[in-house]
């Protein structure tokens, strides 16, 4: 229908859709400046990833109001997907007593995978699933704990958290996620902990260290300019017209 097509790639290297829609694409826009040379130069721009705008409208006040946490104790979110995961999960469990000793704890864990027997423990708030109450839970987070999803570990770098991120192993996915987070960490937004790695001690010390230094996170999140794609975007095809 001579209709143009505009094709953003959010993970570093393009997956299968968008190889197969390459063909037909007038414009290429990327998430990393690393996938930039998949695409042909002409017609390709690096931009960063496209953000909800809701996501930058919560209330720290709120998301502790939510959880009934204080502000005194700093707050570690864990976030595995849509769907959860299921080692991430086991990891928070098996060191929970731990971690609160130092930090309040909300776990949105996916469907299907509530802990009974630990509802209603202090400090720790677990949910299936999140949706109006997002963006107060995100600014009350002074920590994250995430898969290597592309839009994901943007949205916690537009939101100046700093994140541990445990991607999906190579046997699990085709590798997008541990290539998104090894760029992550070399641009100094996150660390990284491998699930082949992951055991009680690895989690405990990569969570404990990346507080320690959030400073340093902060700073470097703070100077980025990888969160302004919506607008970089209109402006692109605004100046195609």
């Amino acid at each position: 229908m001579r209709i143009p097509v505009h094709l953003h790639e959010s993970d570093l290297t393009p997956g299968l859709a968008n190889r197969l829609a390459k063909r037909f694409a007038k414009t290429f826009y990327t998430s990393f400046a690393e996938t930039a040379v998949h695409f042909p130069s002409e017609s390709t721009m690096v931009v960063g990833s496209p953000i909800r705008k809701s996501l930058f409208e919560g209330s720290r006040t709120q998301g502790l109001t939510i959880t009934d946490f204080i502000r005194e104790k700093p707050t570690l979110l864990v976030m595995g997907g849509s769907l959860g995961a299921k080692r991430i999960n086991e990891s928070i469990r098996e060191s929970l007593d731990t971690l609160l000793q130092t930090y309040q704890i909300i776990h949105i864990c996916g469907k299907g995978q509530l802990d009974s027997e630990l509802e209603g423990k202090r400090s720790y708030k677990q949910y299936e699933y999140v949706h109006d109450e997002l963006p107060h839970l995100l600014q009350a987070a002074d920590l994250v704990v995430t898969r290597g999803g592309s839009n994901a570990i943007f949205e916690f770098l537009a939101l100046h958290i700093p994140m541990l991120i445990i991607p999906l192993s190579r046997a699990q996915s085709r590798g997008d996620q541990i290539l998104n987070a090894q760029t992550f960490v070399k641009n100094g937004y996150a660390r990284m902990l491998e699930e082949e790695n992951l055991t009680k001690e690895s989690f405990l010390k990569e969570i404990h260290d990346l507080y320690d230094n959030r400073q340093s996170y902060l700073e470097t999140m703070n100077a980025s300019e990888a969160t302004h794609a919506v607008d970089r975007i209109i402006k692109s095809l605004e100046e195609e017209k």
